[in-house]
């Protein structure tokens, strides 16, 4: 055998034995993970929580976390308190 055929080879052996080998956040340890985030959304749900994306400025964003972190309370909470703060005043 030519030694690329051999490389060619042991390639193969490779491929096949990652292909055999499970997927550890699927069927692993971390297999229940999509289900608790299934649970949280359900909880987030039925407290009349709504998924809100946006996209902030970096330094914003910094600070709201340091706002957070200095009240011990999620950044959830601090975003939802200013917005709320922000709207009364219009």
């Amino acid at each position: 055998m030519k030694p690329t055929d051999l490389q060619k080879q042991q390639g193969k052996k490779t491929v096949g034995a990652m292909k055999r080998e499970p997927t550890p956040e699927r069927y692993g340890a971390n297999s229940a993970a999509p289900a608790d985030r299934r649970d949280q959304r359900e909880k987030d749900k039925a407290a009349g929580l709504v998924p809100f994306a946006i996209k902030l400025p970096q330094e914003l964003v910094g600070s709201l976390q340091a706002l957070a972190q200095s009240r011990g309370v999620s950044l959830n909470e601090v975003a939802a308190d200013l917005l709320r703060k922000g709207m009364a005043k219009k």
